[in-house]
This record gives structure tokens, sequence and C-alpha cells, in this order.
């Protein structure tokens, strides 16, 4: 691998939904050392959840620290860090303390739909499409950092800073002197204008929202400061920060139009590249920031367009634990091929309502078709048949929307170890899919932008040349059978749609 250090490593951090785990790798790309935390996942009340931003931060210090003494290494070995989050989950904390005012809102969370649904009854939808990329939703922060300032009590808000996962992590690394968000990652927060790539004046003044509570919006291949030697006892850089789906996007090469990755994580999340274009989409995709770096003096932005399904790998986690179906999440794949079909089931994963292309909050899960002669293995099947269906839905979105054909889809996240599924997901989208030896694509985009960020690579075509693939499912002798049961289960979805009225 071509470098310009003889010696080193890179800290990848990637801090998740269900949990925050940190990997190194040295200069051949290799990990030499990891370490994971599971995250406690709060639900005061249905439909609202809630992380320990204390919590989140603890276990950043335990995972770097772990991977660290994994590696057989010490900090002062370490060229760069590279940081990628969960989305849209936000918090607001006191400055002069250092401590969160309030448990973080979690993107899935929905107590915001009522203000949601007000933004659009007044007419705004298209202004802060317009303005943002973005549709109306709960799932974005704007609407969750409004909720907390108007329901955390006594605030100053001169003491008062507030961010995304990135942000707070980032201000914690560097001992508090760097209040810093990248444009991936600003992106999703429905104020920044995604023409000017900055906080948004008039979104601003809608969500009552004061800018200099927010972050300094940065490119997100750069310098944001380095670690306070009183958090780890070196000065390490930190070079790149990204959204995690922007961060996978990153680490399969998918770098212009054309190519598009969709990680099965606890959703779905499919992200197409579109190059130095805002591509618009008419079928309730978002357009948002890829990745930006500075090239030349000027601000050099890679746009996407991106579909957000909220339930994928959630539902299989249902089967496991909400209705004990299965024992673990490896089973289902055997499962789904006990049978030669999925009995007439169809299951809609809309345990918080349904996202991409849909963006129905209302929606809840369901099984149809349900008869006398349902087995339990077809339930799972039809869990897994679900999952690919709603990708078909983006990717056909995407389609309809971008001028480049899509070649191929590359996965990665935990229900891409699901041959049945993959398999089936090639059947039904009839282009091929292509699982890559390693899975952890988040965690390599992320090294990778850090690493390159920091001169420690030189050349992204490279490591992005160096990618091992597991595996290519080619469409098969399932794809009739896959696409006709398609149009049975878009019949499903509309059923389900508009339950909670």
């Amino acid at each position: 691998m071509s470098k310009t250090l003889s010696s080193g490593y890179v800290l990848a951090l990637d801090l998740g939904t269900t949990g925050n785990r940190a990997f190194v790798f040295d200069a051949l790309g290799k990990i030499v050392g990891q370490a994971y935390k599971e995250l406690t996942q709060y639900y005061p009340q249905p439909g609202w959840l809630e992380h320990d931003a204390e919590e989140i931060w603890q276990d950043t210090c335990w995972v770097m620290e772990t991977a660290i003494a994994n590696a057989q290494i010490v900090p002062s070995d370490i060229a760069a860090i590279g940081l990628t989050v969960q989305r849209e989950t936000c918090l607001i904390w006191d400055k002069t303390t250092g401590k969160p005012l309030h448990r973080a809102i979690v993107w899935q969370d929905r107590r915001t739909a009522p203000l949601c649904n007000q933004l659009q009854a007044q007419g705004y939808a298209e202004e802060i499409y317009d303005r943002t990329g973005l549709v109306i939703d709960a799932y974005f922060s704007a609407t969750k950092l409004r909720w907390l300032l108007d329901h955390v009590t006594g605030i100053d808000l001169n003491h008062v800073l507030a961010g995304t996962i990135d942000t707070w992590i980032l201000w914690k690394l560097t001992g508090g002197k760097v209040h810093a968000t990248d444009h991936s990652n600003a992106s999703r927060t429905m104020l920044m204008n995604l023409a000017s790539c900055a906080w948004d004046q008039t979104l601003l003044d809608l969500f009552k929202i004061p800018v200099q509570i927010l972050p300094q919006i940065q490119p997100s291949l750069g310098q944001f400061g380095v670690t306070d030697t009183t958090v780890i006892s070196a000065e390490i850089p930190i070079t790149a920060v990204l959204g995690d789906q922007q961060a996978a996007l990153f680490g399969h090469g998918c770098d212009r139009p054309g190519l598009m990755k969709c990680t099965y994580g606890t959703g779905s999340f499919l992200v197409a590249h579109t190059g130095s274009e805002i591509v618009r989409s008419q079928r309730q995709l978002i357009s948002t920031v890829a990745w930006t770096q500075n090239h030349n003096g000027s601000l050099d932005v890679g746009y996407a367009l991106e579909g957000s399904m909220f339930t994928s790998g959630a539902c299989i986690q249902w089967l496991r634990d909400g209705i004990k179906l299965i024992k673990t999440a490896d089973e289902t794949e055997a499962i789904a091929n006990q049978v030669d079909d999925n009995g007439g089931v169809y299951f809609v994963p809309a345990f918080s309502g349904l996202g991409a292309p849909h963006w129905d909050m209302s929606a809840r899960g369901a099984f149809f078709g349900i008869t006398a002669a349902v087995r339990s293995q077809h339930l799972v099947r039809a869990v897994l048949e679900a999952i690919a269906y709603q990708v078909k839905e983006v990717v056909q979105a995407i389609s309809g929307s971008s001028s480049a054909p899509i070649q191929k889809l590359t996965v990665d996240g935990g229900a891409c170890e699901n041959n049945f599924l993959m398999q089936f997901q090639a059947d039904v989208l009839s282009i091929p899919v292509e699982r890559p030896v390693m899975r952890d694509t988040t965690v390599q985009g992320i090294a990778m932008a850090a690493g390159l960020a920091a001169g420690f690579w030189d050349s992204y075509e490279e490591l992005v040349r160096q990618r091992q693939i597991d595996r290519y499912f080619s469409p098969g002798v399932g794809s009739g059978y896959a696409i006709a049961n398609f149009t049975t289960w878009q019949k499903a979805v509309e059923r389900a749609k508009h339950w909670v009225e």
C-alpha cells in the first residue's frame, strides 16, 4: 500500500445506535486491535428512544483504551483518529460543567411527529426540501433540538452547546476546545443549506434555534483539532468526521454517479453518489452531502441521494427478543431455506413508521396473508423478503432520479451475512450484489478518510482497489418468483399505511 509514513496506526471510532466501537488499523490497512461495548437503550414512552450521552463518552474512552491495548501499541503511535457516528441523534449540554442537560434524542425517536405534521400543514415542506434536501420528518435533528430547548427547564443559552453525537464526542476528545461538526452530519439536521453548505438563517428562525449554540461546520476530511492529553496520553490529530452511512459509502469506493451501497443495520440505508451536483428526486428520496474536503483553497463537495428505511435488522432482532421465534439472528438463513416460498405471507417492517419512499409516520408493522397453513418458517422468510423488498423500492426510486445506470449494489452491515437475504436481494433487483470480506465498511471508510487526510496514506484509488470481495450474488432462478411477489408486498404496504391516525 502506498503510504507516506513507514509506521504508525489509524484509530477509527464508530459510535452507533446499538453500541460503540474502536478499531486500530496498521499502515497496510489491517485491523490489529478492536473493542466494542453495547449501548443502553432508553424507552421513556412508546415511540420515544434516548441515549445517555455520558455513557457514550465513557464507552468511547473504554473502547479506545481497549483497542489500543489489544493492538499492543501506545497512544503516541497513532497518526490520526477518524470519527463516524449514528446520525441525527442530538443533545444539548452545559459548556461550563460539560454535562448533558437531557438524554440524547435518538434518530428513531418519534416524539416530534406532531410538530412535523404542523409544519407540513403550514406549508413548509417545499421550502425545507429546497433548502436542505430533506423531507419534514421527526427523523432529522431540528425538531429534536427544538423539543430539548422547550422542555429542559432553566436553560441559560449563554452556557448551552448543541450538536449531534460527533459534535459532543469531538468536544469531549479535545477537552472542550473544539465545537464543530462536518458537512455530512450537518446536512442531516434540517438546519444546513445544501447549496451553501452553511447554517440556513431562515430555518434557524423557523425552528427558533440560536446559531451561537450550534457547532462550526467543517470539511469532512480535514483538521478537527487534537485529543487532549487528559483524555488520552497523546495529542492525536482528529482528521475525519463522517455520518455512518457516508463513511460506508467512502469505504466502498462509491465516489461517483452510478455507484451505490446499502448498509443493513438497525435500519437499511441505501446511498448513491451523485457527484458534485445536487440531484433532486421526485420519489421522496433525500438529497444529502456525501463528504467534503478542501481542494486548492475551495470546498470540494460530493452529494448523494439516500433512501432511509427505519426497520431492517431491527425486525430480525424483534423475531429473537420480541416474539422469540428464533434464538439467534444467524439461524434465519437456514429457517428461510426450510420452506419453498413465503406461504403467501407478507411482512411490512414499519415499527417506527415507514421511511423512504413513503415517509408515513403513522404506518405500523404487519403480517398479511396468514392462513392456517402458515408455519413459523414462513413468518421468518417473510421478514427477510420484506428487508429486500423495501430496498428494491428505494433502488427503483434512485434509478428514476439518476441519469447514471446502476451497475451493482455493494453491501455491508450485520444482515448482509445472510446468504438467503443477499441472493433474494440480487434476484429481486436483477443486478449483482457485491459483498466485501471486510463487513465493517463504515469503520474501514472512516479509517481511510482519516488516514488520507493526515497524509498517512496517499491514494484513495489504491485503498479501494485493495478491498477484497467475499462473494458476488448474481440474479438467479428465483428472480421470477421474487419480482412477481414484490407487487403483492407493495399492496401489503399500502394497507399498513396511515394506521395510527
